[in-house]
């Protein structure tokens, strides 16, 4: 690939990404889009406060359960 001069940011974010053909790129993206779909994870709204790392870990495993519960 060959390198590129930009005089700002915007023209830098403006410029098409290169890769080169047949990298594999296109092939990854396509996979996450469908990972997205399939598995859309919800997490509960707000913000929580914990007295310890224990009250923590257990909600975390209540969210990933509820999920879990959710896919089926």
């Amino acid at each position: 690939m060959p390198v590129q001069k930009f005089r700002s940011v915007d023209e830098m974010n403006a410029a098409p990404v290169q890769t080169a053909p047949g990298s594999g790129f296109d092939r990854f993206l396509r996979h996450c889009a469908r990972y997205r779909a399939i598995s859309p994870t919800t997490y509960p709204r707000g913000v929580f406060k914990f007295s310890n790392a224990r009250e923590a870990q257990a909600a975390r495993d209540r969210v990933a359960r509820d999920a879990a519960l959710r896919r089926r």
